[in-house]
């Protein structure tokens, strides 16, 4: 039990320590003047990821690329089934249109671009090049759109009410250092913990990765998203999600990919990989049958995925 107990608190500061990463840097960034389009792209749309890349960075340094590739799996496929599916419950939501036909063909492109490129049952270094350069590529095709239209750009809209802070810039520089302290010595605990935990329940780091880690790691995306949806801001609940999942493929996979190149679990490449494309499909199809509104019903359908997946992999360990 002391395990589970270390898990939690370990969870929590890795959550606390990066939001006050986040708040730092948002509130440095507008100390000096940087567009609040690019602060909002950059630090705030990888901000989120930030506990799985400290954790991504950590598993690849101590071998344990499993952890990585089912956190990083793991929390897409929670962020669409749990999270997409907690908030379309709590509240349904009328979307963009224009923001969709811009996120969902990325979505879309990134997760068959990572698929095909571990289809070969090998994550390496060159792969992890290739998944740098894409979100390099990615950050600067959002930030190229956004600044078609500066003045009415959706995206500066949709990311407004999380880039504006009143705080001040001693305030701030304390949050960042505070931040960069703890994340590595949560995430440490965190891996420590988790490893320890699938050896006693007697599953593999895999499954570990995929549910208790990937969940705990999507509680920032829970909260921000279900926030927003509370708040009215609906396409910023979806665009939140949609943007974390691209960042998750792309970034956190390059890091065992460069640092521990290593073969890869058959069962990514034929359960998981393929249920997360499952669910994309799902939510863009019930998103444009429904005419870009999402209900109460369409929350319980992912919801009822998400869970009958999990319970697959707890009967499967069992």
């Amino acid at each position: 039990m002391s395990i589970i107990f270390i898990l939690i608190i370990s969870f929590l500061a890795l959550l606390w320590a990066a939001n006050h990463l986040v708040t730092g840097a948002k509130g440095l960034s507008q100390h000096y003047r940087i567009s609040p389009l690019i602060l909002g792209l950059t630090v705030v749309a990888l901000g989120t990821s930030a506990p799985e890349i400290v954790l991504a960075i950590f598993a690849a340094f101590k071998e344990q690329n499993n952890i990585t590739l089912g956190n990083a799996i793991g929390s897409n496929i929670a962020n669409i089934g749990l999270v997409l599916g907690i908030t379309m419950l709590i509240r349904p939501m009328g979307l963009n249109p224009n923001l969709l036909k811009k996120a969902y063909p990325v979505l879309i492109i990134a997760m068959l671009f990572v698929y095909s490129s571990i289809l070969d049952g090998f994550l390496g270094q060159i792969d992890g090049c290739l998944f740098l350069l894409g979100c390099i590529g990615l950050i600067s095709f959002f930030i190229h759109l956004a600044h078609q239209n500066p003045g009415t750009s959706l995206f500066t809209k949709e990311l407004k009410p999380i880039i504006q802070s009143k705080r001040t810039l001693k305030l701030d520089v304390f949050s960042i250092i505070l931040g960069l302290i703890i994340l590595p010595i949560s995430a440490r605990y965190v891996l420590i913990s988790a490893t320890e935990l699938a050896r006693w329940l007697g599953v593999s780091d895999l499954t570990i990765g995929l549910t208790v880690v990937a969940i705990g790691t999507t509680l920032p995306e829970l909260a921000t998203a279900v926030t927003a949806a509370f708040k009215g801001e609906e396409s910023l609940a979806l665009g939140t999600i949609l943007g974390s999942n691209i960042y998750n493929l792309l970034l956190i996979l390059s890091f065992p990919a460069l640092l521990n190149p290593a073969a890869v679990n058959n069962t990514v490449l034929w359960r998981d990989m393929p249920v997360l494309i499952f669910l994309c499909a799902l939510l863009i199809f019930l998103n444009f049958y429904y005419k870009n509104k999402c209900s109460r019903c369409q929350g319980g359908i992912l919801l009822l995925v998400y869970c009958s997946y999990i319970a697959s992999l707890i009967i499967r360990a069992a």
